[in-house]
Protein backbone atom coordinates (compact mmCIF):
# COMPACT_ATOMS: atom_id res chain seq x y z
CA UNK A 1 0.00 0.00 0.00
CA UNK A 2 1.38 3.69 -1.09
CA UNK A 3 0.11 6.26 1.07
CA UNK A 4 0.54 10.17 1.61
CA UNK A 5 1.13 11.37 4.45
CA UNK A 6 -0.44 14.40 6.41
CA UNK A 7 1.73 16.31 9.52
CA UNK A 8 -0.65 15.22 12.10
CA UNK A 9 -0.32 11.79 11.24
CA UNK A 10 3.72 11.95 11.12
CA UNK A 11 3.21 13.78 14.67
CA UNK A 12 1.22 10.69 15.60
CA UNK A 13 4.28 8.32 14.09
CA UNK A 14 6.92 10.31 16.28
CA UNK A 15 4.84 10.01 19.51
CA UNK A 16 4.08 6.22 19.04
CA UNK A 17 0.42 5.89 18.56
CA UNK A 18 -0.01 2.36 17.39
CA UNK A 19 -2.21 3.18 14.61
CA UNK A 20 0.25 5.29 12.98
CA UNK A 21 3.09 3.10 13.79
CA UNK A 22 0.81 0.28 12.04
CA UNK A 23 0.24 2.23 9.39
CA UNK A 24 3.22 3.27 8.69
CA UNK A 25 4.80 -0.24 9.08
CA UNK A 26 2.50 -1.49 6.56
CA UNK A 27 2.79 0.61 3.61
CA UNK A 28 5.22 -0.47 0.89
CA UNK A 29 5.89 3.53 0.31
CA UNK A 30 5.06 6.28 2.49
CA UNK A 31 5.02 9.89 0.75
CA UNK A 32 5.45 12.96 2.59
CA UNK A 33 3.97 16.14 0.62
CA UNK A 34 6.05 19.33 0.45
CA UNK A 35 3.97 21.25 2.29
CA UNK A 36 3.79 18.84 5.11
CA UNK A 37 7.70 19.05 5.02
CA UNK A 38 7.18 22.90 5.23
CA UNK A 39 4.50 22.50 8.07
CA UNK A 40 6.84 20.77 10.08
CA UNK A 41 10.19 22.21 9.98
CA UNK A 42 7.68 25.69 10.50
CA UNK A 43 6.60 24.09 13.90
CA UNK A 44 10.39 23.08 14.42
CA UNK A 45 11.45 26.25 14.01
CA UNK A 46 8.47 27.97 16.50
CA UNK A 47 9.88 24.76 19.12
CA UNK A 48 12.03 24.28 21.61
CA UNK A 49 13.22 21.27 20.36
CA UNK A 50 13.73 22.01 16.71
CA UNK A 51 17.29 20.53 16.07
CA UNK A 52 16.11 16.93 18.09
CA UNK A 53 13.12 17.67 15.98
CA UNK A 54 14.70 17.65 12.62
CA UNK A 55 16.84 15.00 13.21
CA UNK A 56 14.06 12.43 13.74
CA UNK A 57 12.74 13.67 10.39
CA UNK A 58 15.92 13.59 8.42
CA UNK A 59 16.13 10.01 9.66
CA UNK A 60 12.66 9.00 8.72
CA UNK A 61 13.42 10.94 5.34
CA UNK A 62 16.32 8.67 4.85
CA UNK A 63 14.26 5.55 4.78
CA UNK A 64 13.78 3.56 1.60
CA UNK A 65 10.16 3.52 1.87
CA UNK A 66 10.50 7.82 1.73
CA UNK A 67 9.70 9.93 -0.99
CA UNK A 68 9.39 13.14 -0.55
CA UNK A 69 6.09 14.57 -3.22
CA UNK A 70 7.02 18.26 -4.75
CA UNK A 71 4.29 20.01 -7.07
CA UNK A 72 4.57 20.12 -11.00
CA UNK A 73 2.89 21.38 -13.81
CA UNK A 74 0.74 18.55 -14.03
CA UNK A 75 0.30 19.49 -10.24
CA UNK A 76 -1.47 22.26 -11.17
CA UNK A 77 -4.06 21.31 -12.94
CA UNK A 78 -4.75 18.73 -10.32
CA UNK A 79 -5.02 21.55 -7.87
CA UNK A 80 -6.80 23.70 -10.27
CA UNK A 81 -9.74 20.82 -10.44
CA UNK A 82 -9.47 20.74 -6.62
CA UNK A 83 -9.97 24.57 -6.03
CA UNK A 84 -12.86 25.09 -8.12
CA UNK A 85 -14.61 22.08 -6.87
CA UNK A 86 -14.34 22.72 -3.47
CA UNK A 87 -15.27 26.62 -4.13
CA UNK A 88 -18.67 24.90 -5.98
CA UNK A 89 -19.48 23.10 -2.99
CA UNK A 90 -18.90 26.01 -0.35
CA UNK A 91 -16.56 23.76 1.05
CA UNK A 92 -13.05 25.51 1.87
CA UNK A 93 -10.00 23.82 2.96
CA UNK A 94 -6.65 24.96 3.99
CA UNK A 95 -4.37 25.92 0.96
CA UNK A 96 -1.59 23.43 1.86
CA UNK A 97 -4.40 20.63 1.97
CA UNK A 98 -5.38 21.22 -1.67
CA UNK A 99 -1.84 21.03 -2.55
CA UNK A 100 -1.59 17.65 -0.90
CA UNK A 101 -5.23 16.51 -1.93
CA UNK A 102 -3.50 17.79 -5.74
CA UNK A 103 -0.85 15.11 -5.24
CA UNK A 104 -2.53 12.32 -3.90
CA UNK A 105 -4.54 12.81 -6.46
CA UNK A 106 -2.28 12.71 -8.93
CA UNK A 107 -0.15 10.34 -7.76
CA UNK A 108 -3.10 7.78 -7.45
CA UNK A 109 -2.02 7.51 -3.43
CA UNK A 110 -4.40 6.53 -0.15
CA UNK A 111 -4.10 9.93 2.16
CA UNK A 112 -3.20 8.88 5.69
CA UNK A 113 -4.53 11.88 7.65
CA UNK A 114 -6.76 12.53 10.66
CA UNK A 115 -8.51 16.14 9.46
CA UNK A 116 -12.28 15.80 8.51
CA UNK A 117 -12.77 18.09 6.00
CA UNK A 118 -10.50 16.33 3.41
CA UNK A 119 -14.22 14.17 3.48
CA UNK A 120 -15.79 16.93 1.09
CA UNK A 121 -13.16 15.52 -1.75
CA UNK A 122 -14.64 12.01 -2.29
CA UNK A 123 -12.47 11.30 -4.96
CA UNK A 124 -9.74 10.93 -2.24
CA UNK A 125 -8.91 7.36 -1.39
CA UNK A 126 -8.40 7.23 2.33
CA UNK A 127 -6.14 4.92 4.50
CA UNK A 128 -7.51 4.57 8.06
Amino acid sequence: MRIAIDTNRYRDFCDARQDAVGRFKTASQICMPFTVLAELRAGFECGTLARKNEGALCKFLNSPRVTILYATEQTTFHYARTYRQLREQGTPIPTDDIWIAALVQQHNLLLYSRDSHFDVLPQLARAN
